[in-house]
Order: structure tokens, then C-alpha cells, then sequence
């Protein structure tokens, strides 16, 4: 079906470039703009808390020889530390992916070296437990997580003073809210990223098949209008050439005035093919022209071209319709008197177009040879209302009538009916609802 929409594109061009457009990834990227921040605020933490230990030390072990040790153990961690989350940051991994661990091995050999020699920096793992917990696996984060909070505990007892119980009992309830929460948020941010990534996969899955249906829908159309306008055109100005060519020697006035025509339908066609190039109305309906004034002058235009005379009827008061069902209509007509024309061999024909309240019907009717319609509308294109629905389409490319007109008709949510019988002609009846402010 054709949706309203930009003007008409290459159809072709347009599947290719949908059947070459590459398929979405499986998994997508989205990278985190508060990792940084977060590593910012580790490091500062873990910077308070060093240089809190070392004030501590210093303050409680005056004169210790070990001094020189702590010192210069406090400068390497508040160098090292800094430096590896720089360096870990500086190009973020994608969502899911682990950081490189050496930073992580580095800081934490240096702390434990520094525990043992002052159990005081013990308390500096607290940042150390989300860094690991963040860069390794889980199956491996975890018993680092507890190796730290281990030696936590045995720093807290070495010191010197009265043994606390809180000191050993908070190490593994700190170490263990941290360690659930943040596995918990890690899980969360998982199912996020998954459901994320769906949502991107299915709304380019979703924009792709748009492109394909408007592509096909945009083949559809131009099929139905290059049907309507240029091959009927066509066919009428076969035929008037060769009725020209037959009556050249005996009667040239006669053959002149059959060339005359061809060349008027000839210069309608090439209206119509800019004007459907371009997206617009028929030319018929140009200019603010009703739909009643333009089947009136196709009735006669066909009379005068074809010699098959064609009667116009208006039936009821004709009430305002939109662009697109005057247009449906105006090619539905078209279409048929061309069936009419080539296909039904009728003697008269009739346009009828009524207006009844609730629908708008046009009716269009001859009195040819008819043929026996199927009991319900084949997917098969048919060639016309006065041949035979089952014959597939000629080498020219015709046999879009019936189908052509029931798509129009199915945009507009009208139906289409089809009375004939061999021998009886044919009737043709197009009917458009009417929505209730247009009654």
C-alpha cells in the first residue's frame, strides 16, 4: 500500500541499499562517563585514609626505626595508586570487560608489605576491596576481597592496646556489605545493558523493515500509476496509430486526425508522468477541479479518442473528498474504461458516480462480452473486469487492473465489487466510506 509521505525515490536503489545495509552488532558499546569520577573519588579515599595511617604512625611510633620503611612504603602507594588508575582509565574498556589488573597487583603488594611492617595502614584496603571487586572476575575478586579483609583483622589485633572485638567483627560486615552490594549493582547494570542493547538491535531491526515496506510500497505505487497513466496512454495511442497506419492510403484525413489524437494523448501522458514523478494530483484534478468535473471530461475525452461512447452520471449531492480518494477514484475509472476499451469488446460504457450518505461509489459499466468473476479476490494479478481473471499477465506488462484498483481501495478502507456474467458485460463498483463530518 502506499503511505503519504516524501516524494517517490529509486526503488531499486532503495532495496539495495536496504539488502547492503549491514546488520547491527550483537553487542553494543556504551561507555560509562562517571568512571572517571569514581576513580577520582577511590583515589582521594584512598589517599585520606593513607596519609591518616601515616599521621598515625608517626604520631604513636616516634623514634621507631621502621620509620624510613613506612615512609618510603606511604610514597610509593601515594604514587602508584594514582598512577595505575590513571593509566587504567586513560582508555576505558566497554561496559561488561575487566580492567587490565596490574595496577591492582602492584598497589596491593605494596600495601601488604606495608601492613606487616605498620599494622596502623590496615584500613587503607577499603578502597582496595571495590578496585579489585571492579577489575577481576568475581571468582577471583572474591577471595582477594577476603585475603584483604583477613589481613585487615590481623593488622587490627597486632596493634598495640586491648584486644576490640569491633575491630575484628567490622573488617568482614564492611567487606561483605560492599562485596553484596556492589555484585548486586553489577548484575542490575547487566540486565540494563542487555535490555538496552535489545531495545538498539530492535529499533534498527524495526527501522530496516520500515525501509523495505516503503520501498515495496513505493514499487507498488508506481506500478499502480505507471498502469493507470502511462501504459493505458500507451495503448491508446498504439492503437490510434495503427487505426492511422490501416486508413493512411484510403481516407489520409481520417489517418491525420488518428495521429492528432495519439499526439494529444501522448502530451497527456507526459503531464502525468511529471506530475506522478513529482508526487502530485492528476492532471485531471488539477487546478481545483472536482471529481465529478474530471470523470465528466474522461467520459468524453474517451469518447472522442477511443469512439466507444462513455456516458457520465452523477447521482446524489456531491460532498467534499479528500485528495487521495478523488485521485483512487479518478485512476479506478481510468484503469477500467481502458479494460473496457481493449478487452471487453462493449458497444457503450457509463460512469456513475453516486454519493450516498455514508460512502461515496463510482460505478463503472459496459455492455461487452463479460466473463465469470472468482468467488473471492485472488492474489494473482487479473488482467481487466471483461477478460478472463485467471490469464497471466502479457509480455506488455499488463494484468494489474483488478489488484491495482483493490489496493487503492484498501488505502482508503473502500472495497471493490466486480458483477459480470459471459455475454451480460460488466459493472465495476468502487465504493469509499465517508467519515461522519463529510456526510
Amino acid at each position: 500500500m502506499h503511505h503519504p509521505g516524501p516524494s517517490p525515490v529509486d526503488p531499486a536503489a532503495s532495496a539495495a541499499s536496504a539488502a547492503a545495509a549491514p546488520a547491527p552488532a550483537p553487542v553494543l558499546a556504551f561507555p560509562d562517563p562517571d568512571a572517571g569520577r569514581l576513580a577520582v573519588l577511590l583515589d582521594s579515599a584512598f589517599l585520606l585514609l593513607l596519609a591518616t595511617s601515616l599521621s598515625r604512625y608517626l604520631t604513636h611510633h616516634s623514634g621507631n626505626p621502621r620509620i624510613p620503611w613506612v615512609l618510603g612504603l606511604s610514597i610509593a602507594l601515594a604514587v602508584v595508586q594514582p598512577l595505575g588508575s590513571w593509566l587504567a582509565h586513560r582508555r576505558l574498556p566497554d561496559p561488561g570487560q575487566r580492567r587490565r589488573p596490574w595496577p591492582l597487583v602492584a598497589v596491593t603488594v605494596l600495601w601488604v608489605v606495608l601492613v606487616l611492617v605498620a599494622p596502623s595502614f590496615s584500613w587503607c584496603a577499603v578502597p582496595l576491596v571495590y578496585t579489585a571487586l571492579r577489575t577481576l572476575p568475581t571468582p577471583a575478586a572474591i577471595p582477594l576481597v577476603a585475603a584483604l579483609t583477613l589481613l585487615v583483622v590481623v593488622g587490627e589485633v597486632r596493634l598495640p592496646g586491648p584486644l576490640d572485638a569491633n575491630l575484628i567483627l567490622l573488617p568482614p560486615a564492611v567487606a561483605a556489605l560492599a562485596t553484596g552490594v556492589f555484585l548486586y549493582m553489577e548484575r542490575q547494570a547487566e540486565r540494563q545493558r542487555v535490555l538496552i542493547t535489545d531495545l538498539v538491535r530492535t529499533r534498527r531491526e524495526l527501522a530496516a523493515t520500515e525501509r523495505r515496506e516503503g520501498t515495496l510500497a513505493e514499487r507498488e505505487r508506481l506500478a499502480m500509476e505507471i498502469h493507470d497513466t502511462l501504459a493505458q496512454g500507451l495503448s491508446s495511442q498504439q492503437m490510434l496509430l495503427q487505426a492511422a497506419d490501416r486508413t493512411w492510403d484510403g481516407d489520409p484525413a481520417t489517418a491525420r486526425g488518428h495521429v492528432r489524437t495519439a499526439a494529444e494523448v501522448a502530451a497527456r501522458n507526459l503531464a502525468e508522468a511529471r506530475r506522478f514523478v513529482h508526487d502530485l494530483a492528476p492532471a485531471e484534478l488539477a487546478d481545483g477541479r472536482t471529481l465529478d468535473e474530471a470523470l465528466r471530461s474522461l467520459a468524453e475525452r474517451e469518447s472522442a479518442e477511443s469512439g466507444l461512447p462513455v456516458r457520465f452520471h452523477l447521482d446524489g449531492t456531491p460532498v467534499p473528498l479528500p485528495a487521495a480518494a478523488q485521485s483512487a477514484l479518478l485512476r479506478i475509472a481510468q484503469g477500467a474504461l481502458a479494460n473496457v476499451r481493449e478487452h471487453a469488446g462493449a458497444s457503450a460504457a457509463a460512469l456513475t458516480l453516486s454519493f450516498l450518505g455514508d460512502q461515496a461509489v463510482l460505478d463503472i459499466a459496459d455492455d461487452g462480452r463479460g466473463f465469470s468473476p472468482s468467488p473471492s479476490p485472488s492474489p494473482s494479478p487479473s488482467p481487466s473486469p471483461s477478460a478472463r481473471p485467471s490469464a497471466p499477465p502479457g509480455p506488455s506488462g499488463r494484468g494489474h487492473g483488478l489488484p491495482a484498483m483493490r489496493a487503492r481501495l484498501r488505502q482508503l478502507g473502500g472495497t471493490l465489487t466486480v458483477e459480470s456474467a459471459p455475454g451480460e458485460g460488466t459493472v465495476v463498483s468502487a465504493a469509499i466510506p465517508l467519515t461522519p463530518d463529510r456526510r
